[in-house]
């Protein structure tokens, strides 16, 4: 055996004389593993299998003797991934992979960039920038650009440099078209800047792990054709979660031999958002002239009924390939589909549903509850913990154990508490006022010696010389606000209280100001915890209920409900499924749509698709006929994806929308003209307009209809307002929550 891996030509065989990485497989997985050298493209549906016959592959390459170990370049997503995949094939090769390039994309780029570090002026021994770092060094450069750091934030530059750096953009090949108002069109500059410093540094980011190999490609001709060269196999998994980088540094590399397997499923690409490109997998024959594609449409996973749902479902969707899964197995029990009156009682009558199959013998480790964004999971948070059901977040801290809540939350104890140091330190310098470590010192320093409060001590050196005279300023301010609040406790409800704690404070305008990927959730998250406060009497009551709900931690070992995302759920899977929330606005996403149009809404149907196929024997979907969004309870529509379930294989168990929410389920028929009355809406609704999905509320065409001064109108968006001012069809009105906005006057009706 050489050092390189197995000799060509050695093919291990099993007693019944055939080689064991091919036993056990389907007609389509084995197609796939013995397919000829050239391009293969293997569309792997949920469930059905597409790790095994990723492995099968790698080691079929090997057993052949069609490549040797440190011939063949395998690209996963994960580290685990990449461990597992390392461990099957040894063990279906008798042998170690050992120095077979194998890894995450980051990790095989590394390995590439560090044995040219010298050609883009690093050295081999080039350190790599976490998140932290990278956000020091930003606020560095953006200071030393005589730019405001409290308007332009380091992260948000960060979120718009690792965006083009996952285009594959260096700073000079960013396009026109790409610069936004960030920094007053500066971004771009900044963008080298950073670059130039980091190789001063001798560092790099993530982002550069590709970004440089694409340069060395692009510069130096002959390493890239050494590499072409080089790998005689290539593997991917995932591919539908490939990025525009990611996607040119494997096609350079597979441009000269076109060896190329790519394993995904365009079905189920949801990660746009953080740079996954679609039309990667879409495209591969354009790409790869040639390819072949092999369809996995056998699943192993879930029940007929699931698999016939799901199929139905994805297949609204234009931009896709095409498969239709299917299985062997029991037909199992038709999708559920539960209308309730409101997210509270959509939790109570999951949580039941929960307590009815534990005690039907199902473990709670087998159930999950999922799902379109992380603000939901507080009513199901709640709920559990009311009930004593043990319960996990995956993805994520709990709901009241999240930072921008925790920092909402120290506010309310502050005012509630003036010497809850701990809350004091949390909020006293954020948003940033410039009350730095130092200050913050002296505070401790006096509060000890004086046996004081940090916040009695804020008041005896406000009155000093001790601090410097702007940050004496701030703390003064802010003491004065905390006054204030504390004065409001009797006279405002808790919710009121705390929406102009987080206003005044400037707490939600820092969020609003922050543009990484996350804020817009983040708030979310803090209009949630605002809408929890309205069943509390009183803050102090409020605390005390948080302060019970964050110590009512579970034994970790124990049998637990799973809560997490949808996006969060990809690659699991569970006996019992339940999808909450399957409402127009908030599933699909009107955020989404907004700014993707049809593009957005194709990947929001994928993540219903997701969603559907983790569930092995039981999938249950749910919807609210009224839901508070955005501060404001609002009548819903059941989600458009709830309709394009294929009625053969759903069943409808709806409560009556017009009946309080302990009326029993209304029949089938009942439904057919809710959901008749659904339909006819979503006509008004949804209307495809030159290719760009939007949601349209019926309305007076623009002019049609005469709005005056100082009346009172609603916005979908905005909520209630007056008219201040009108402009043709513009009308300029102050909004109650949103201020002072100007929108056309077909977007609006009278409250």
């Amino acid at each position: 055996m050489s050092a390189m891996g197995l000799p060509r030509r050695h093919v291990l065989v099993s007693a019944g004389g055939e080689p064991p990485h091919l036993a056990g497989l389907n007609p389509e997985q084995r197609a796939a593993v013995t397919a000829p050298d050239g391009p293969l493209l293997v569309l792997a549906g949920a469930g059905t299998g597409k790790t095994r016959v990723l492995t099968a592959r790698l080691a079929h390459f090997l057993l052949t003797g069609r490549a040797r170990v440190g011939e063949i370049l395998a690209v996963t997503f994960t580290n685990k991934a990449a461990r597992e995949m390392a461990e099957r094939v040894e063990q279906m090769i008798g042998c170690s992979v050992e120095g077979m390039w194998l890894g995450t994309f980051h990790a095989m780029g590394l390995r590439l960039v560090r044995a040219h570090a010298e050609l883009i002026g690093l050295t081999p021994s080039f350190t790599i920038l976490d998140t932290d770092d990278q956000l020091r060094l930003l606020k560095q450069i953006i200071e030393a650009a005589a730019l405001d750091e409290r308007r332009w934030p380091a992260r948000a530059l960060l979120a718009l440099i690792q965006r083009w750096k996952d285009k594959g953009w260096t700073p000079e090949a960013v396009p026109e078209c790409e610069l936004t108002d960030f920094a007053m069109g500066k971004a771009r500059a900044l963008y080298a800047e950073y670059q130039e410093r980091l190789r001063t540094l001798n560092a790099c980011d993530f982002g550069d792990l590709l970004l440089h190999g694409l340069t060395l490609f692009e510069r130096y001709p002959e390493i890239l054709s050494r590499y072409q060269e080089g790998f005689r196999a290539i593997l991917v998994d995932e591919y539908q979660d490939t990025n525009v980088a990611q996607y040119l540094w494997l096609k350079a590399l597979a441009s000269k031999r076109s060896n190329i397997t790519c394993v995904g499923d365009d079905d189920q690409s949801i990660y746009s958002w953080r740079g996954a490109e679609i039309g990667n997998i879409l495209r591969f024959e354009q790409d790869f002239p040639g390819a072949v594609i092999v369809r996995l449409e056998r699943n192993y996973r879930s029940t007929g009924h699931i698999l016939g749902a799901a199929t139905g479902l994805i297949a609204h969707n234009r931009a896709r390939h095409g498969k239709t899964l299917w299985t062997e197995g029991a037909m199992g029990e038709p999708v559920r589909i539960a209308g309730l009156w409101d997210d509270e009682e959509e939790a109570r009558w999951i949580g039941d549903e929960i307590e009815a199959l534990m005690r039907a013998g199902e473990k709670l480790s087998s159930i999950a509850v999922l799902v379109r964004a992380g603000f939901q999971t507080r009513a199901f948070e709640e709920r559990f913990i009311q009930m004593g059901l043990p319960y996990r977040v995956i993805g994520g801290p709990r709901f009241y154990e999240r930072q921008e809540v925790r920092d909402a939350i120290a506010y309310l104890r502050l005012i509630v508490s003036p010497d809850d140091d701990l809350a004091f330190e949390r909020i006293v310098n954020l948003p940033r006022r410039g009350i730095g470590e130092t200050s913050l010192r002296r505070l401790r320093t006096l509060a000890r010696e004086r046996k004081l409060s940090l916040l009695r001590s804020a008041r005896e050196l406000v009155l000093t010389d001790e601090l410097p005279a702007r940050t004496r300023s701030a703390l003064s301010r802010f003491l004065d606000q905390l006054d204030h609040w504390r004065s409001l406790l009797g006279q405002r409800r808790p919710r009121e209280l705390a929406e102009l704690v987080l206003e005044e404070s400037g707490y939600v305008e820092m969020w609003q100001n922050e543009r990484s990927a996350d804020a817009q959730g983040r708030l979310d998250n803090l209009k949630e915890l605002v809408k929890s406060l309205e069943e509390f009497e009183t803050l102090p009551a409020f605390l005390e209920h948080v302060a019970l709900v964050t110590e009512a931690v579970t034994d970790p070992e124990a049998e637990m409900v799973s809560v997490m995302t949808l996006h969060g759920a990809k690659g699991l899977e569970f006996d019992t499924v339940f999808l909450a929330g399957w409402e127009e606005g908030l599933f699909p996403n009107a955020r989404a749509l907004e700014e993707g149009g049809e593009r957005a809404l194709e990947e929001e149907r994928r993540l219903a698709y997701v969603g559907i196929t983790r569930a092995r024997r039981r999938c249950t979907i749910t919807f609210a006929v009224n839901r508070r969004l955005f501060g404001q309870w609002s009548s819903t529509l059941p989600s458009r994806f709830v309709g394009e379930l294929p009625d053969e294989h759903v069943v409808h168990l709806h409560r009556n929308p017009a009946t309080r929410p302990d009326r029993d389920f209304f029949e089938d028929g009942d439904f057919a003209l809710l959901a008749s009355r659904f339909r006819s809406r979503r006509a008004a609704l949804g209307k495809l307009i030159e290719g760009k999905a939007q949601i349209l509320i019926t309305r007076p065409a623009p002019g049609s209809r005469k709005f005056s001064v100082g009346e009172r109108i609603f916005h979908e968006k905005f909520g209630y307002g007056r008219i201040e001012a009108i402009d043709g069809d513009k009308l300029e009105i102050t909004f109650e929550k949103a201020g002072r906005k100007k929108v056309v006057d077909s977007f609006v009706e009278p409250a």
